[in-house]
């Protein structure tokens, strides 16, 4: 069974809690990058929101697959993709609670490939392992 849009919201909002807010923690506190911000926690809720969006746009297009189902490597690119993207509007126009100025293009992508990486890692290896029904049900957890 291929994901439902259903099952990519939920496991794209679970993902993004359960593995990118651990690693948003040290940059948000400090610990890594310029400094304690907020701006590495919105970062982190923008890529949420605007993931949803990307949901849609990506279970139409996988319609046209055959196997109605993205390799592995395809999810992998669609994180730089989406990076791109909300690089490109924080740095253009910025976005509620982040100005353009606050946050730099360095940190962003090594907050982002970090999360990024991270949340990628866990839905190619623990979440297959430890929930090897969650492909069946249409990637949905309720």
């Amino acid at each position: 069974m291929t994901p439902t849009l259903m099952g990519r919201w939920q496991t794209r909002i679970l993902l993004l809690t359960i593995v990118g807010f651990p690693i948003t923690l040290p940059f948000s506190l400090g610990i890594l990058g310029p400094g304690a911000s907020p701006v590495f926690g919105l970062v982190l809720l923008y890529v949420i929101g605007l993931g949803l969006l990307w949901d849609t746009i990506y279970n139409t297009l996988q319609k046209f697959r055959w196997d109605r189902d993205w390799p592995g490597l395809l999810q992998l690119v669609a994180g730089i993709w989406e990076a791109i993207f909300l690089g490109l509007v924080i740095k253009t126009i910025g976005l509620p609670g982040i100005a353009p100025e606050a946050l730099s293009l360095r940190w962003f992508a090594f907050h982002y490939s970090c999360v990024w990486l991270g949340v990628y890692l866990v839905s190619q290896s623990i979440v297959r392992i430890l929930f090897p029904r969650w492909r069946f049900r249409g990637g949905r957890w309720l």
